[in-house]
């Protein structure tokens, strides 16, 4: 993982020296579960844990010669620990120590992950409901549709990344597995036992797999990392937005441009939405991992290694990635520059078409048959928005449409009331009436 897109935090979890460590952890549970249960001596555990120590250059060192690192850890223990490091990894299999510190490692970065989540769902609320009665332009297909409020587009975001929270909850749970089962998962070492291993689990805070091989099965880790990979893709969403609202033509935001901040080498009046487009590249390569995940699942028999590699990879570079992303969004929603005067005149752009749908409707109540109320709307319509003619004005001197429609008709269409008025109620329910958000009823 390049520095450049991993936060302190993250840096320090996938650190080589806190991968030992992680083992280490594990490694004590289990012999401190041995010790409980009498399967060695009672002061093993306590004596290896007083004399280890993590020495990344030395685990090296051995590795160079025993091309395994499992073995050159518990070498670099035995050499510290002396005497009774021969209970130390005792009865267990490399992936015992691997599956379970993974799992570990992985659930602290999903907990960062959340934290990180809430503080953009805070951001998110925030904002809209700073916006709640403000009107724009909704678009479909990039065409100006009808009016919403930007509060709503915010809720829409907030609501998504509720059920993201949901998925990542669900996801902590499926990883937080360990095990201690040996060689293919029967517990047929001596030291080793369902008994052990529930102990050592609880320990670590972690679930025992409730059957295993020689190592966790991988469908959990693919969850986890499809569950990264789908948040990543609604910020890339919410990005994406950001970006095309604040194209020149449209200008409705802009994303917070620091003092001294500059936009282009070659050109000094330009303010890029870097840090959106920045979370658009991004968010592809959180995704594209989610297959590697996937493609580690169907593993020969008991396990092979092809995983392992993959997982050193995706690690350290999904859980950071996503967390460095969740940060850099949040601070673009908690510093957007919003300009509904923009709102309102891109509203104003196509003279009122947009009450298209409120006109046919309206004919229809009056008696005209839907295909003859769509006739003479869409005939106005397109004569306003291709010879650049006033919509209201074309359908006051529409004869047809005068037939059926007063002025007065027409002007209560024209009105801009309607757009916002179920707004309180769509907040009620996205917010919750209340102040607790809502959880889909999942969890408690």
């Amino acid at each position: 993982m390049i520095p450049r897109y991993q936060r302190q935090v993250m840096r320090q979890l996938w650190s080589l020296e806190n991968q030992y460590a992680t083992w280490l952890e594990v490694e004590l549970a289990v012999a401190s579960a041995q010790a409980e249960l009498g399967l060695i001596p009672a002061d093993a555990p306590s004596a290896v844990a007083e004399k280890a120590a993590i020495n990344v250059e030395r685990i090296a060192a051995i590795e160079e010669e025993v091309r395994h690192d499992v073995i050159a850890f518990v070498t670099s223990i035995e050499e510290l620990a002396g005497p009774p490091a021969r209970y130390f990894h005792y009865g267990l299999t490399s992936s015992d120590v691997l599956d379970t510190a993974l799992a570990l490692r992985l659930v602290r970065a999903i907990d960062i992950i959340l934290e990180d989540l809430e503080a953009l769902l805070e951001a998110i609320k925030r904002r809209a409901f700073e916006f709640k009665n403000t009107l724009t332009i909704g678009r479909s297909h990039g065409i100006h549709a009808e009016p919403t409020t930007f509060g709503l587009k915010l809720a829409i975001f907030y609501d998504e990344f509720q059920r993201h929270k949901v998925r990542l909850l669900a996801a902590r749970k499926t990883i937080a597995v360990g095990q201690c089962s040996g060689p293919v998962g029967n517990f047929s070492a001596p030291g080793i036992s369902p008994d052990v291993e529930a102990r050592a689990m609880a320990s670590l805070g972690l679930k025992p797999a409730p059957v295993s091989s020689q190592i966790i099965q991988r469908d959990r880790h693919a969850e986890y990392f499809t569950a990264l990979s789908l948040l990543a893709s609604s910020m890339e969403k919410m990005a994406v937005e950001i970006r095309h609202l604040a194209r020149t033509e449209v200008g409705e935001v802009e994303e917070p441009f620091g003092k001294g901040q500059k936009g282009s080498s070659a050109m000094p009046h330009k303010k890029n939405p870097i840090g959106a487009e920045n979370i658009s590249g991004l968010a592809r390569v959180v995704r594209a991992n989610s297959l590697a995940a996937q493609e580690d699942v169907a593993l020969w028999h008991e396990r092979d290694i092809s995983h392992s590699s993959v997982e050193r990879i995706i690690g350290p570079d999904s859980t950071s990635l996503t967390d460095y992303m969740l940060v850099r969004l949040t601070g673009l929603i908690d510093g957007l520059v919003v300009h509904p005067d923009r709102m309102a005149r891109n509203l104003a752009l196509t003279g009122g078409l947009y009450n298209s749908q409120e006109l046919l409707l309206t004919l229809c109540d009056k008696g005209l048959s839907r295909v003859e109320a769509y006739r003479l709307i869409q005939r106005n319509a397109l004569n306003a928005h291709s010879e650049g003619l006033d919509f209201k004005t074309l359908l006051l001197e529409d004869q047809e449409v005068a037939a059926v429609l007063t002025p007065a008709d027409i002007e209560n269409v024209f009105s801009t009331g309607r757009f916002a008025a179920s707004v309180d109620q769509i907040f009620t329910r996205v917010f919750q009436a209340d102040g607790s958000d809502s959880n889909y009823g999942i969890f408690p």
